[in-house]
This record gives structure tokens, C-alpha cells and sequence, in this order.
């Protein structure tokens, strides 16, 4: 029997998807990107498209029992009794009890110094185990994000700088823009975002605020090379005085204060971010309707 046009033109449009999807699988991506690139919203159509296709490995996670279960035996044939083993990997006294009950019991007792000795490199080893699955956590958050369209960089500027810039008042007009941040990312990003509007680079002043018992003239020397800018283009570094009542957390080698971006003549850029912060405002809650659908 002959299809219809329509059945043959969306067989026809299912197997060119298909063709794309798993050419893109192959190629590493995660159904997420995929998604993202083919605009297919649809989790069963999605998974039908790559459907005998492997995951790429970098999204696989891995089994993390298996990591404590290793562990938890290798503890045991140190000695370690269940309750130590409990406590240093924080897993239930049930599942330690199924992965060491045919190693041998631990035949002696420690001293409590022995004890505490096992316990602290126990913990030791839990925190490790935890700043692993932090950098792996993050890391695979900072794939996920990808490049940049030209669109999605004007929009984290924005609301970058409805977050750290100054803001004009009602009471007090202040149509210019100036980015304050002690972190470099920030800085860097928004400096990208200023070279997206077109603002030309000898339109910005920088002032360096540090702390005044800090290294000053390092700091002014981080910033001045991170910005690429020429001294001449810093206005004088602004110092804290120190107060001899307080104790200062601010301190150490990645200490460097904040760095302060103003951008001349930049009245109708402020508007242009203002409105569209207040754009981004109105648009946010049908955005949030159309994910609930």
C-alpha cells in the first residue's frame, strides 16, 4: 500500500533527524546538547532518535557504590571495625555488613590513639572522596554550557551587570555604567560583553580598591594585565585604611581587592542594559510557563 504524503513526509522527517541525531552522538555530544542543536523538546522522540547509540563516556557517571564497597573492604583488612567503617564513609551499617562479612573479623584492639590515628586518615579520605565528586560535578556542568551564541552573551552581560553595576535612582541620576568585582571571571566576561556592544576599549577607566596593608603595586600589576590596558588608563588605587580592631580574612597571594570599570559617555548604554534588564523581567515568567508545559 502506498503511504500518503503526509505519512512519507514525516517518515521522511523522522529518519532526517535520526541521520543528524546520532551523527551528532558520535561526534560526543549529550542528549542535552542534541536536543539544544536539533530543537527537539521531546524526551521520547529524543531517545527514539539515538535510540543503539552509546552515550558519549564523558557523561557516564560512575558507580560510586563500587568506589565505597572497595573501600569499605580495604578498611576492613586494616582492622577497622564496623562502626569505624560506618563513620569514615558515611554509608549505612547495613551495607557495610553485605560487603565485608566474608573478610575475616579484626582480631586485636587498637589503642585510642591507633584509633584516632585510623579515624583521621578515614576522614581524610571522605574529604577527598567529596572534593572529587565536586570538581567532577562541576566539571561537567562547565561542558554542558558549550560555546556562546552572540544572543546568550548579551543576556548573562545584562543581567552581570544588573547584579554587580551601578544602578541609576530616582533620587539620585546616575545614567553612566561601572562594574565593580574582585573576581577575575567576572571581569573578563564582562569586558567580552562590552566588546559585543562595540564599546571601543579607550572609553574605559579602571580604578583598583584594595585594602591598604595589602600588596598593592602586585595588585595594580594583576589587574593592568588581566584588563591588557596601560597604566595610563587607571585612575589612582583607592585604599582601605585598616582598622586594628578587626581581623582581616582578605589576606594571602589571591588577594588582589576589587577592580572598578567605568565605561565615558555611556548614558544611552545604561538605558540600553536598563531596559533591557527590565526585558528579560517581563519575559522570564512565560518562559517558566512554557518549561511547566
Amino acid at each position: 500500500m502506498a503511504h500518503s504524503p503526509g505519512k512519507t513526509s514525516k517518515y521522511a522527517d523522522f529518519e532526517n533527524l535520526r541521520a543528524q541525531a546520532i551523527a551528532l552522538r558520535r561526534q560526543g555530544m549529550s542528549l542535552r546538547q542534541i536536543r539544544d542543536h536539533l530543537k527537539v523538546h521531546n524526551n521520547d522522540l529524543l531517545n527514539r532518535l539515538v535510540h543503539g547509540e552509546p552515550a558519549p563516556e564523558w557523561t557516564k557517571r560512575p558507580n560510586a557504590k563500587d568506589d565505597l564497597r572497595e573501600q569499605a573492604r580495604e578498611l576492613r583488612r586494616q582492622g577497622w571495625t564496623y562502626d569505624q567503617i560506618e563513620a569514615a564513609l558515611g554509608c549505612s551499617r547495613s551495607s557495610v555488613s553485605l560487603w565485608v562479612r566474608d573478610l575475616p573479623k579484626p582480631e586485636r584492639k587498637r589503642s585510642p590513639e591507633e584509633a584516632a590515628a585510623i579515624a583521621r586518615k578515614g576522614w581524610e579520605e571522605r574529604l577527598r572522596v567529596r572534593d572529587e565528586e565536586r570538581r567532577r560535578i562541576k566539571d561537567e556542568a562547565k561542558r554542558t554550557v558549550g560555546p556562546l551564541s552572540e544572543r546568550e552573551l548579551f543576556l548573562v552581560g545584562v543581567g552581570l551587570y544588573w547584579a554587580e553595576g551601578a544602578k541609576d535612582k530616582p533620587y539620585d541620576r546616575r545614567e553612566n555604567v561601572t562594574f565593580v568585582n574582585s573576581d577575575p571571571g567576572m571581569i573578563t566576561t564582562f569586558l567580552a560583553w562590552l566588546d559585543l556592544l562595540g564599546v571601543e576599549r579607550e572609553r574605559l577607566r579602571f580604578t583598583v580598591m584594595i585594602h591598604e596593608t595589602a600588596d598593592v603595586p602586585g595588585a595594580e600589576r594583576y589587574w593592568s594585565e588581566l584588563v591588557g590596558a596601560d597604566r595610563s588608563a587607571f585612575y589612582k588605587t583607592s585604599l582601605k585604611k585598616h582598622n586594628p580592631k578587626t581581623v582581616r580574612r582578605n589576606t594571602g597571594d589571591t588577594y588582589r581587592g576589587c577592580l572598578v570599570i567605568k565605561v565615558l559617555k555611556s548614558a544611552d548604554l545604561y538605558r540600553r542594559i536598563e531596559g533591557s534588564w527590565y526585558g528579560i523581567v517581563e519575559a522570564a515568567p512565560e518562559a517558566d510557563q512554557l518549561n511547566r508545559t
